[in-house]
């Protein structure tokens, strides 16, 4: 007997979000072929414009990636040998990566168990502790706005007024997203977003962007980005990098910024579906006060590791995706052992344990939501009964 295998939803549809826009698509690329200034053409100016406009930033300094943003952010500051930059445990390797690369130690941080960002308690805890040891200079707070979720700015504001700490908001997941009424861009003294292509606002290759309300923090970082050039492309002032965006993908992106809010507005009803069909069956995610998400992940909590394996199991079984954001947390990979000082960060140890995504992008049907939630029900349901 031939059995039909179920229609496939991917995790990420990019093919048909390609489709429905693609004569803005093409336009835009055309224009550059067209004009042919690869680097740093007029779309990239028209691009910084529009997206500091979009979130309110003073400044905005696109880039090459969502982690060259982090380190010309880091570079501008002068943040290296001898310094401590806490950041959660619970995120994409990019974030601790970079202040080693700079000769900076990253001190990890444990995270809200609802809200999976950065615990502030747990963050005074560890500066109290770098400052008893002695050994680091505390320097700088990054706040990680983890799958679409704005990080507790007010509160760790507060810690790093207190402590003297740069503070950089990771907002490579969540640009897009609301605090207080506001979009996400000038929460800490600079933001740094990532364009890669599964990001709520991505393109098709690696980009990035800075915002910051400083002028000189903005001059420093356009700098840096071109091999720290001066008034000339050979007066060379500092130790840059090769770190511009290129004109294809600031017109890509800015084809994909027309209709932004409407797929934001799409992801948003999507988490809908799921907690409206989830709800009391898995963890579905708490949502972070006075804010609207971004949605670039939709993350439930399954009771054990082995219900995780089960339900996995099951929606490939349907032809359905789904993805663990994060298997380990930062502070267990082998690649940062020697940066952790084995402090246990007992939330996002367990947390990477009982994870996972679900599909959520503007070109997901309400039906396919639902007929994900209702894989996931009965599969949870088919565990707790074995």
């Amino acid at each position: 007997m031939n059995h039909i295998a179920p229609p496939a939803i991917p995790f990420l549809d990019l093919a048909a979000q390609q489709a429905r826009l693609g004569p803005a698509l093409r336009a835009r690329i055309d224009a550059v072929l067209a004009h042919g200034q690869y680097i740093l053409g007029p779309e990239v100016t028209e691009l910084e414009n529009r997206l500091a406009a979009f979130c309110g930033a003073a400044h905005c300094v696109s880039v090459s990636s969502g982690t060259d943003a982090l380190q010309i952010a880091m570079m501008a500051e002068g943040i290296g040998r001898g310094d401590a930059v806490f950041l959660p445990a619970f995120t994409y390797t990019a974030t601790a990566e970079v202040p080693l690369l700079l000769g900076a130690t990253p001190v990890f941080v444990d995270v809200d168990p609802a809200t999976y960002q950065i615990d502030p308690a747990s963050l005074q805890a560890r500066i109290d502790q770098i400052k008893q040891q002695g050994a680091l200079r505390p320097r700088a707070v990054i706040g990680v706005d983890l799958f679409g979720q704005p990080a507790p700015w007010a509160a760790l504001r507060a810690i790093a007024a207190a402590e003297g700490l740069f503070t950089l908001d990771d907002c490579a997941q969540a640009f897009g997203a609301e605090l207080a009424g506001r979009r996400l861009g000038a929460e800490a003294d600079c933001t740094a977003t990532s364009f890669f292509p599964s990001k709520p606002l991505g393109g098709y290759g690696d980009g990035g962007a800075l915002f910051t309300e400083s002028p000189e923090r903005a001059a420093l970082y356009r700098s840096l980005r071109t091999h720290g050039e001066g008034t000339t492309r050979y007066e060379v002032l500092r130790i840059g990098m090769n770190g511009r965006l290129d004109t294809l993908q600031a017109a890509i992106l800015l084809s994909k910024l027309d209709v932004f809010e409407a797929e934001l507005s799409i992801r948003d009803r999507i988490a809908g579906i799921y907690d409206a069909h989830l709800a009391g069956i898995v963890t579905i995610p708490a949502r972070v006060a006075a804010s609207q998400s971004a949605w670039a992940i939709y993350a439930i909590l399954l009771p054990e590791p082995a219900a995780r394996d089960h339900v996995q199991a099951a929606l490939r079984a349907q032809n359905i995706a789904s993805a663990v954001y994060y298997p380990r947390p930062l502070h267990l990979q082998p690649a940062y052992a020697g940066a952790h000082d084995n402090t246990a960060l007992p939330v996002s140890e367990q947390l990477a344990t009982r994870i996972m995504a679900l599909p959520i992008h503007p070109d997901l049907s309400d039906a396919q939501a639902a007929r994900i939630a209702a894989c996931v029900a009965d599969a949870v349901s088919a565990y707790a009964a074995r």
